[in-house]
């Protein structure tokens, strides 16, 4: 049984208090190969308002996967718990914590030097304030530069853009736009560079991420 590990850190330039729109992203992907046909997931994300130490959000997310076809379509149910600490009117935080189902589909395609992912996921949220549903969409692609593929000492070029729409409330939930430079050290590790802004009903804020990505 063929076993592999996701190890996805982001980390963002520094911002000195809340008040910053700048902060940080610890994320810890992982995945474990059962058979050619399913796998468990499993992903721990630590954000930040600041460099460290000023905690936004905590979330952690497990869930079991199903391989349409090897290696580009995939189905998975999942569970999420999140504890968020936001600051209110009074410079104060406040606590919260929030039980999530979600239900995902994700397929991947590759047109010589690009690679695209779409992943669409439904989330069934158990919140202070009631139940909600809401529905995201993810669309991701990776161009290699100076080889025909991401393979060994490529550097290649990275986008995403994900928006995110709620059943009630407020329609738009928010939208976030990334762009990144990368290097694929070897199949195992990939290192990158870029920025990513996420923008609010109300604001938005920025992020320099620094992002490694390592499987073993």
């Amino acid at each position: 049984m063929k076993k592999f590990t996701s190890l996805l850190i982001f980390i963002s330039s520094l911002g000195y208090s809340q008040d910053s729109d700048l902060g940080n992203w610890l994320i810890y992907i992982g995945s474990k190969k059962i058979d050619s046909k399913w796998n468990i997931h499993n992903e721990v994300q630590y954000r930040n308002y600041n460099a460290i130490g000023d905690l936004e959000q905590l979330l952690l997310r497990t869930g079991v996967g199903y391989n349409l076809s090897p290696n580009n379509n995939n189905l998975l149910l999942g569970y999420g718990l999140i504890r968020s600490e936001n600051y209110n009117v009074n410079n104060e935080k406040s606590a919260n914590e929030e039980h999530r189902i979600y239900q995902q589909f994700v397929t991947k395609q590759s047109f010589g030097r690009v690679s695209w992912q779409h992943r669409y996921r439904l989330e069934e949220r158990f919140t202070a304030s009631g139940f909600k549903v809401r529905f995201r969409y993810f669309l991701a692609a990776k161009v290699a530069l100076n080889k025909p593929t991401l393979e060994k000492n490529t550097f290649y070029i990275s986008a995403y853009n994900e928006i995110f729409i709620n059943n009630k409330e407020t329609f738009f939930d928010r939208n976030r736009i990334y762009g990144g430079f990368g290097y694929v050290v070897n199949k195992n590790v990939k290192l990158e560079l870029g920025y990513m802004n996420q923008l609010f009903n109300v604001g938005s804020r920025d992020q320099v991420n620094v992002i490694g990505v390592v499987n073993f």
